[in-house]
């Protein structure tokens, strides 16, 4: 059992949100889905909260009300191989919502992604800052993360 399980609060659409994302990511799955009872405070047989994995990190996802809504201010991270698994990721998530700069997106529920090659961590730590100072400014002219752009910022002189 995963200790701490990050729980993102929707209006109504918790179920239609967890079956998207896990249909975005391999190794994931739907569990528990709980529903509103006679004492509310939604409509009684309303999704309550539906238990999710998205390749194998455990998530809960709650309809509890329009109250609350998702800010930049937390993001989940995705750390992608290669440039095939960047540019799949942010079609699919971006699907319905908005690019932003440096790897950020908000899918179609305004939740924020960044979607990154683990190379950027690696070029951006190198500890000749003339390396990882080239590839910050190349990241930040870019929306979705182009890795070929990074590796050339990254090699030059």
């Amino acid at each position: 059992m995963q200790k701490i399980v990050p729980s993102l609060w929707f209006d109504t659409e918790a179920e239609e949100a967890a079956k998207f994302y896990t249909s975005i990511f391999r190794n994931s799955k739907i569990g528990n889905i709980a529903r509103y009872g006679s004492a509310g405070p939604r409509p009684e047989g309303m999704v309550m909260t539906v238990d999710f994995q998205l390749d194998g990190q455990d998530f809960n996802a709650i309809n509890g009300g329009p109250d609350f809504k998702f800010t930049e201010a937390t993001s989940l991270l995705v750390m992608c191989q290669n440039q095939a698994e960047v540019d799949d990721l942010w079609k699919k998530l971006g699907d319905g919502g908005e690019p932003g700069p440096c790897g950020w997106l908000k899918d179609k529920f305004g939740l924020s992604w960044q979607i990154v090659p683990v190379a950027l961590g690696e070029m951006l730590s190198d500890p000749d800052p003339g390396k990882s100072q080239r590839v910050m400014a190349a990241m930040l002219q870019m929306s979705k993360i182009d890795l070929a752009g990074l590796r050339k910022a990254y090699e030059a002189q």
